[in-house]
Order: structure tokens, then C-alpha cells, then sequence
């Protein structure tokens, strides 16, 4: 695993487009060429957001994976377009409490062998946030699979877009704080 701030993150560009563009071009996401050339004009940006961090996953030296995140903001969107009655207390963002983990991805064939893990793991360690959340699709049943055993409880479902899709919204605590419940999102 290498980790990286928004220091280093910027010159990871070319791998991690490669391993987005590969990793979600299969279902449920189908993401093709226009989808890739938007996610890598929004890197710069993405890499300034407070708390940004980028982990990658190597296999004998090839890059496999990748998973990054940032702090919310009080401004942040994350729980607009909420479906599923969430409590103000869950959904009150302040500087330092969520930190936001955006994507993971692992190629297939490196899958079932612990990298996704590794690199959640290294991505969270030594965060001083509150939480982390994440937005998974409901039809994807393997990562929501592997949030579930990896502590992260659902919340709720929510579209933070108008037309966009629908994700379900999952919370695991960081540290000994508690995370309140949003209300009778799916379990």
C-alpha cells in the first residue's frame, strides 16, 4: 500500500485513471470514456478538498487498487436529496466530523484477496474524524456486502443529485465516538 496527500496524489493521476476506468466500467456502474474524461478533469479538484487522501494497493508491484476520501464540509451536499428520513443530529457536518470515503475499486482479478481491506484501512488509519461514510448502490451487492462486515451501518438512501442515481448511505465510527442512527434506511 502507498498512501498519499494532495502533495504526491496529483502525480498518481494516470494510475488511477487507469484503474477507475477499468475497475467501473463493469456493472452495475458501466462507466465509459465520457465518465472517465470528467472524473479526471475533477481531480485537482478533488485532491484540494480538506483531508484528501489517496491509497493505492500493489501486487507485486503493479497497481491493483485504489480508494480515496475527504473531510465533509458543512457546505457539502452528502446528505441532500436524502430519501429516507435522517435526523438533523446525523446530518450535521462540521470540520472534523465525516470524513468521506469517495471510491475503492479493485481490478478483478486481485479481488476475494484482502486488498480492498488493506486499503480501507490504510485510507482511515490515524483519522482524526468523528466517522466515515460512504454512498454505496444498492445494486451492488458485493462492496455493500463487504461495508457491512467491515463495521459501516446503513442510514438511509439517498440521490445527492437530481437524477442521479440512488445510494444507500453507510456510517461506521472512527475512534470511541458513537454515530447516531438517520431513521429506518435499510438494514
Amino acid at each position: 500500500m502507498t498512501r498519499h496527500g494532495p502533495d504526491t496524489a496529483r502525480e498518481q493521476l494516470a494510475i488511477v485513471r487507469e484503474l477507475y476506468a477499468e475497475v467501473y466500467a463493469e456493472p452495475p456502474y458501466f462507466v465509459g470514456p465520457a465518465e472517465v474524461a470528467e472524473f479526471v478533469a475533477g481531480w485537482q479538484q478533488r485532491v484540494a478538498e480538506p483531508g484528501f487522501r489517496l491509497v493505492l494497493g500493489h501486487w507485486d508491484d503493479r497497481p491493483v487498487g485504489f480508494a480515496f476520501g475527504a473531510q465533509l464540509q458543512a457546505q457539502a451536499g452528502w446528505w441532500q436529496g436524502a430519501l429516507t428520513p435522517l435526523s438533523p443530529q446525523l446530518t450535521a457536518e462540521h470540520p472534523g466530523r465525516t470524513f468521506a470515503l469517495l471510491e475503492i475499486g479493485v481490478r478483478r482479478p486481485y479481488r476475494g484477496r484482502g486488498v480492498a481491506r488493506r486499503m480501507h484501512d490504510c485510507l482511515i488509519d490515524g483519522r482524526s474524524e468523528e466517522r466515515v461514510a460512504l454512498l454505496v448502490l444498492p445494486d451492488a451487492p458485493v462492496p455493500r456486502q463487504a461495508y457491512l462486515s467491515w463495521g459501516y451501518r446503513p442510514v438511509g438512501r439517498v440521490r445527492p443529485f437530481p437524477g442521479g442515481p440512488i445510494f444507500d448511505a453507510m456510517v461506521k465510527p472512527l475512534g470511541q465516538s458513537a454515530v447516531p442512527r438517520g431513521g429506518s434506511g435499510p438494514e
